[in-house]
């Protein structure tokens, strides 16, 4: 694993369009054609898509002229265009298909400017396997054997493929390695006979000696700021003297030393046999990182019912008391439109931000085990309220796995909140959860504590974070509060979270991606009032680019009308007690930078408690939406731009307190357009969204 870490960076979000049609491609020569399409025939068995992606010649696509962030148009080369055809063949074979020939091809001027090519193709019979033999696995368990040899890409009776044939060396060989077997070596040799069309394979192991992990040792920097001894310790977490050698061992190993986060680039590999002691040493490489650094970016958030820009700031010292301890400022400040900057005197605006002290401490008692605490001030607008805040944190991270982590942390969190949606409309405090004691004035700030203990537990495994293609994530939030901790509320909240990506097909450009992910908030019954509150500020929402995309920001919600007396008015969310939401997603990545998706959201938020009986809060309550989405992907994660439409399945949101519901004037359309109904299913903001962001919706 090799990562470079600059000290400094600047995060451009944002790239102007200029820039980038800077970058299409320019014609070869002057008189160069523009291949305008490009078509194999006679495939069958084997994908012409497949074909198109092992040759130079590639046809130019029909969005290119409205897409201008990639290559640009191709170009005809004769000479590559020769070439291309002896490719085709030569990939028919590497595919098994050994009498595959080219029996034609075509050149055809489209205009003065382009050409049009075709190519045929006889792919012929493929070439079967008719036996495969392993030797040289004698001295294996028949336990070991049988793994050794377990669901192998080659076995009689299937078309012979290059690719397989050269993968099950290395499946083999890397079973054996995992069993100890540090020095094996699979070869061997595969004979087709082209006039009977069947192939004969023949694989010869070498085992070696069975080796144990030895001692491990360091290469490092001159001068080192970060201990030796510090740094054998986090790879033993993985590695241990005395058990048997094993290559995935060592890849964690090596997560586990660049986890610590303080070098630029980690390399854990096995030294030279020891065959008298039967060990291997293992040698962790290391560069470190400089100590210090700081992070710049920005970011933009755009939807019907909120925009909002925001710059970022991030200053971390890695060694601030020595021994590793981390101190990190993190800052962020924007400005936010609610629900929009051309909503004239309607419209809610103001700064927001956010500031976060946060100190780490590693090897907290013992190796895996690490100490944080954060304090945060904060100012923000939401579409109910505008609040003050603060939070202290403090707790213990258990890493056992570079890819599981459990943190339970025990929280303080003051809020200071004012129930303005614009200059003469308020929100009663006790709309929003607050246990004014004492004034009388539910116009006046009202102030909400909350003291609880949180349990997270993460298991991680997705291949990447920003643009994740393959793997899961799972994660678990368990909150109580209240009770003995005091706070303004006695409640327990679970919040599971569930995601999956798989990618398949030609160079695994697709994607599916799902997610589920279920809250609940159970208030107990409050002493003074008999009743059981919550607080709006850890009630759940949904809506928005990130959850349930068929609504805005949070607008997935009970709602409350401003004005009680005349309910045909604007209203907005307080928040419920239930969540639920799923999403389906595919994912085709058209180019290297172009991605386009499709998705189908459900959601769901009630003011009772999650549970799926008859009182169920997804019953007549869960919404879906479909929707088609474009991806622009950059070194800071994917610039995203979704629409979706919410279908008219289930009743429209209730209006709290009466639970009555209606639908505005002015609403029941999309974007406009299309008839108003009188009752449709959601919000009354009308059925279709837009949403502008960065980063993937999960």
């Amino acid at each position: 694993m090799e990562a470079a870490r600059p000290r400094y960076r600047l995060l451009v979000l944002l790239v102007p369009l200029s820039l980038a049609c800077a970058c299409a491609a320019k014609k070869p020569r002057p008189d160069a054609l523009k291949v305008d399409d490009l078509n194999i025939k006679g495939t069958k068995q084997v994908s012409e898509g497949s074909i198109k992606s092992k040759i130079l010649t590639t046809d130019t696509p029909w969005w290119e002229p409205l897409w201008p962030f990639d290559k640009g148009p191709s170009y005809y080369d004769p000479n590559a265009w020769e070439a291309d055809k002896r490719r085709i063949e030569r990939y028919y074979q590497a595919k098994g298909y050994y009498q595959a020939r080219v029996l034609s091809d075509e050149v055809k001027p489209e205009g003065k400017n382009a050409v049009k090519l075709e190519v045929t193709v006889r792919e012929g019979e493929p070439t079967r396997i008719d036996a495969v033999s392993v030797t040289g696995l004698e001295p294996l368990t028949e336990e070991q054997r049988t793994h050794a040899l377990a669901a192998l890409p080659l076995k009689k009776g299937d078309v012979f493929e290059e690719e397989n044939w050269n993968g099950v060396k290395e499946l083999i060989q890397g079973r054996l390695r995992e069993m100890g077997y540090a020095e094996a070596e699979v070869t061997g040799e595969a004979q087709v006979d082209v006039a009977t069309q069947l192939a004969t394979v023949d694989l010869r192991a070498a085992l070696g000696s069975r080796y144990k992990f030895g001692n491990v040792f360091v290469s490092t920097d001159p001068n080192p700021k970060v201990s030796p001894k510090r740094i054998i310790e986090q790879a033993q977490g993985a590695i241990r003297k005395g058990s048997w050698f094993s290559e995935s061992a060592l890849a964690e190993a090596q997560a586990r030393v660049f986890a610590m986060g303080v070098f630029g680039a980690v390399k854990v590999n096995r030294g030279g046999p020891d065959r008298e002691a039967s060990t291997v040493p293992v040698v962790v490489d290391v560069r470190e990182a400089p100590l210090r650094s700081v992070r710049l970016g920005g970011g933009l958030g755009i939807d019907a019912t909120r925009q909002e820009a925001r710059a970022l700031a991030e200053w971390t010292n890695r060694n601030i008391f020595g021994g590793l301890r981390r101190l990190t400022v993190r800052g962020r400040v924007g400005y936010a439109f609610l629900p929009s900057f051309y909503a004239g005197d309607d419209v809610k605006s103001g700064v927001i931000g956010d500031v976060t002290t946060e100190f780490e401490q590693p090897r907290f008692l013992f190796r895996d085990l690490r100490l944080q605490a954060s304090v945060t001030g904060e100012k923000g607008l939401e579409q109910a309220y505008s609040f003050y805040g603060g939070r202290l944190r403090t707790g213990v991270i258990w890493q056992p796995h570079p890819n599981l982590s459990i943190f339970p942390a025990y929280n303080q969190e003051r809020f200071r909140l004012q129930g303005r949606v614009d200059g003469n409309e308020t929100i009663p405090p006790i709309t929003l959860g607050c246990r004014e004691r004492d004034t009388g004035d539910e116009n006046a700030p009202c102030n909400i504590a909350l003291s609880y203990l949180e349990t997270t537990i993460e298991w991680d495994r997705r291949d990447e974070r920003t643009e994740p293609r393959n793997g899961f994530y799972a994660a678990l939030s368990i909150q109580a509060g209240g009770g003995p901790l005091q706070g303004d509320f006695t409640y327990i909240r679970l919040l599971p979270d569930v995601r999956y990506y798989y990618s398949f097909g030609e160079q695994q450009r697709l994607t599916v991606a799902g997610k589920l992910r279920m809250g609940t908030l159970v208030p107990y019954r409050n002493e003074e009032t008999g009743l059981r509150q919550s607080s709006i500020v850890n009630r759940f929402f949904s809506g928005g680019g990130s959850s349930m995309r068929g609504f805005n920001s949070r607008r997935l919600s009970p709602l409350t009308p401003l004005n009680p007396d005349d309910p045909e008015t604007t209203t907005v969310p307080v928040g419920g007690n239930s969540l639920f939401e799923t999403s389906l997603e595919l994912r085709y990545r058209v180019t290297e930078s172009l991605v386009v998706a499709s998705f189908w959201d459900t959601g769901a938020v009630g003011t009772d408690s999650l549970s799926f009986g008859g009182n169920s809060p997804l019953n007549n309550r869960l919404y879906h939406a479909l929707g088609l989405g474009l991806r622009y992907l950059t070194l800071v994660g994917p610039i995203r731009l979704d629409i979706a439409r919410r279908l008219n399945i289930g009743s429209p949101l209730p209006i709290e307190p009466s639970g009555s519901t209606y639908t505005l004037p002015s609403s029941g359309t999309c974007f406009g357009l299309g008839g108003k109904k009188r009752e449709y299913a959601g919000a009354p903001d009308g059925l279709c969204t837009i949403q502008l962001s960065i980063g993937e919706a999960f």
